[in-house]
């Protein structure tokens, strides 16, 4: 990371919070995050994918940036000489060479560095947590946490920090962290002009593959942290939650379907042989379904704690590349971001996208959300290297929903068509 680059974010941060030194509503009563789900390339970043990323924080201006995981995608051939399937599969003896591993140290630290680029540029500060490939590169996530924190704006706490412990970042020095001992996973409160607390984000390390078969589920001090949240934050406050797995309560907001309907695709392990559609009745417009919610077969009891709590009002996950919605079951909103990433399948490239959430100060527990997408803000990508699993142009909604940004599109009426070409997940 430049001097440079670091002076400049000091000079004229493009966040509002940044200037303030903790998260804070604007005067206009307004408080805005990103969330960039599933960049999940190499080391060296796809141009697009970057391009994404700095249109999206020039146009929405926000607060902070949250990566909700599968930031490195840990099988790329870069990685081969430590890449790690599963966390448990290490077989005695086939440890990667210490040389190796400082190899792909370097790497990732390289590639971390293109990453938070945009962010470092604009002085708008950045928050992580993992997914399921994140490790694979050979890396644990505290071992990643660590390089991500070397990075100028990174708001992570150490996870020295114990467990409900307060600490502070150079990035907003007066904002309150609490810790749970565990990477990727913190609160933070944001507040009104007088320092109260108004809402909580928490970010929330969902977990990666089960032994038993399937995608895995928070730790239970993750568990445990979402129980004692609402402790630190108040009565009467409420939280959003940033994760990298969905929930299986999102199926709650699919519609069950005939297999033969139209645009209907089919559910993922425990519910495969199901068809489903959103259901109109329980999303907001705008959103599609490219693939089944590829949750854990098991359920941990997360959803359980955010719903039975009443401190808990969202959920936002990325993880299946081609869902995009924003739907509520039982009293909690149950958000799909898709892949903003542009060496992995998705949707096709104009519909790749960063998710913008705009809070206001008047009714804080019901964000207004937009997709931020590649075609309006940037155009046609540089490349064809984005892969389509899926998807065509023919599947936009009516209605693409709110506008935040206020401004029309601009090169995405331009073009319409690219490969339709599968990439298996």
């Amino acid at each position: 990371m430049s001097e440079q680059s670091a002076e400049m974010s000091e000079a004229k941060p493009v966040s509002v919070s940044r200037r303030l030194g903790r998260l804070q509503f604007h005067k206009s009563g307004k408080f805005r995050v990103l969330q960039l789900a599933d960049v999940q390339d190499g080391p060296k970043i796809s141009k697009d994918t970057i391009a994404l990323i700095t249109a999206a924080i020039r146009d929405a201006r926000p607060d902070l940036v949250v990566f909700s995981g599968n930031q490195i995608a840990g099988y790329d051939p870069a990685f081969a000489a430590t890449f790690t399937k599963r966390r448990w599969k290490t077989a005695v003896g086939a440890a990667p060479k210490s040389a190796d591993l400082a190899h792909t140290r370097e790497l990732v630290r390289g590639q971390i560095e293109q990453m938070v680029q945009p962010m470092v540029d604009a002085g708008v500060p950045w928050a992580v947590t993992y997914g399921n490939h994140d490790f694979q590169c050979g890396l644990t996530n505290a071992e990643l946490d660590g390089i991500f924190r070397e990075f100028p704006l990174c708001v992570n706490p150490s996870t020295r920090a114990k467990f409900g412990a307060e600490t502070w970042s150079r990035a907003l020095p007066k904002e309150r962290v609490i810790a749970s001992g565990e990477p990727g996973t913190f609160s933070m409160p944001v507040c009104d002009e007088s320092g109260n607390t108004v809402f909580g984000i928490v970010l929330v390390d969902s977990g990666d593959y089960s032994e038993t078969g399937g995608y895995g589920a928070p730790s239970q001090t993750a568990l445990r942290f979402l129980r004692t949240v609402p402790q630190w934050f108040g009565e009467g406050v409420e939280s959003i939650v940033f994760q990298h797995m969905p929930l299986p309560q999102y199926y709650r907001v699919l519609k069950p379907v005939p297999r033969t309907t139209d645009r209907s695709v089919e559910g993922y392990r425990n519910y495969s042989g199901s068809y489903f559609v959103l259901d109109d009745a329980k999303t907001e417009r705008g959103g599609y379904l490219g693939e089944g919610v590829s949750c854990p077969d098991l359920d941990s009891g997360e959803f359980d704690i955010l719903r039975d709590s009443h401190a808990y009002f969202a959920v936002a996950a990325g993880h299946d590349h081609r869902n995009a919605f924003a739907g509520e079951y039982a009293g909690v909103q149950m958000i799909a971001t898709p892949t903003c990433g542009f060496d992995s399948y998705g949707p096709i490239p104009e519909r790749r996208a960063a998710r913008l959430f705009e809070f206001d100060e008047r009714h804080p527990f019901s964000p207004r959300t937009q997709l931020l997408q590649f075609g309006e803000l940037v155009g046609k990508p540089s490349s064809k290297k984005a892969y389509v699993y899926g998807m065509s142009s023919a599947s936009k909604p009516k209605s693409e929903g709110v506008n935040l940004l206020h401004k029309p599109s601009t090169v995405s009426r331009l073009w319409h068509s690219v490969g339709n070409w599968l990439f298996n997940h």
